[in-house]
């Protein structure tokens, strides 16, 4: 393949088009200021905000912590699967538009049933909403149920025990919110008897969190998947741990940037990562709070970082190699994908 056909004037109209696979995106990051409002009139919950504008520009974040307390009161408007439904469908339409062909969703269901929301109510209008995206949008979905960390691994084994009935909806279980203070093996024992039930496993480790987190999540958790991992860098027997065994990192550059992780988005390690030989891909995190859905993540930082088509066309199949699907459906979009740099010259 001929990357070098490929202008810099044409790459970020090669971004866009090319399909792609999204690893990490918390479903209820995705609920924008309009439907929170709409969604708080639908059900009669009273916002600390006055106003659409006023809701968006409460988003200036100095850390993690200072997202998720917005995340928290954001979220209080979730009480039907109605609710979670149109959520989940405004961000299929999103991914329709950013030619997002897989993704793989979290949700976080102690947000909710902390509110005496069911669980059946989370993963019923959740469900819907995938079933809904395969059929009308050409879109395949999973969903992954994460642990919120600064809870206690009692109150994750509840959740879990709670959800199992559904357990034909969801795929996998994942670790998220705070990092600082809460390393992974807090939940092993959580985490080790989903593994023998056969759900996938993944976790956030190395946002904030120091690199020994991902050693944690990786030798304690057996997580099949590091989401960010961007702290990996300071670890060289790390780094040549998740290049040799091809370990996925599901890499947030506008999140890491908004959450002060990089002042800068040219300050951000992605390309030497990639340079390394690691697994990584591009992914939105929680798109309505840091400025920019699948496309918009890819679009700012291929402006900001001296990556090229070569670049694109790596984390494109990075994203489809770390997906949870079967190996003939990666190879299908795998020729997607040759078939779209084609068009472009290639």
């Amino acid at each position: 393949m001929n990357f070098d056909a490929i202008t810099a004037a044409r790459l970020p109209e090669l971004l866009c088009a090319m399909p792609k696979a999204e690893l990490h995106m918390h479903i209820e990051g995705s609920l924008e200021p309009e439907l929170i409002f709409a969604l708080a009139k639908r059900n009669k919950v009273r916002l600390r905000y006055e106003s659409v504008e006023a809701l968006r520009a409460a988003y200036a974040f100095t850390d993690l912590q200072s997202f998720l307390d917005i995340y928290y009161a954001g979220a209080s408007v979730l009480q039907q699967p109605q609710d979670f439904y149109d959520m989940a469908w405004a961000y299929f339409q999103r991914a329709k538009a950013d030619n997002v062909v897989h993704a793989e969703i979290f949700f976080d269901p102690q947000t909710h049933t902390a509110r005496k929301v069911s669980m059946r109510t989370v993963i019923t209008g959740l469900h819907r909403a995938c079933v809904d995206a395969q059929s009308q949008l050409g879109i395949s979905s999973s969903l992954i149920l994460c642990f919120l960390r600064h809870l206690s691994e009692d109150e994750a084994f509840e959740t879990f025990e709670e959800a199992f009935p559904f357990r034909d909806k969801f795929i996998g279980v994942g670790l998220d919110s705070s990092e600082r203070g809460h390393p992974p093996e807090k939940f092993e024992r959580v985490f080790k008897r989903a593994a023998q039930l056969g759900f996938k496993l993944v976790a956030h480790a190395g946002e904030e969190g120091p690199p020994a987190y991902i050693w944690s999540a990786l030798d304690v958790l057996h997580a099949q998947r590091i989401d960010h991992g961007v702290q990996a860098v300071h670890d060289a027997a790390l780094m040549s741990r998740l290049a040799q065994e091809r370990v996925p990192l599901t890499v947030c550059p506008l999140s890491n940037q908004k959450l002060c992780v990089f002042p800068d988005l040219a300050d951000h390690n992605l390309g030497h990562m990639l340079d390394q030989g690691l697994c990584v891909m591009l992914n939105s995190d929680d798109p309505a709070y840091f400025g920019g859905y699948l496309n918009e993540n890819f679009l700012q930082t291929f402006a900001a970082l001296p990556l090229n088509a070569v670049h694109a066309y790596q984390l494109a199949c990075n994203s489809f190699e770390a997906s949870f699907v079967s190996e003939a459906q990666k190879q299908v979009w795998r020729g997607q994908l040759d078939e779209c740099f084609k068009q472009f010259g290639c």
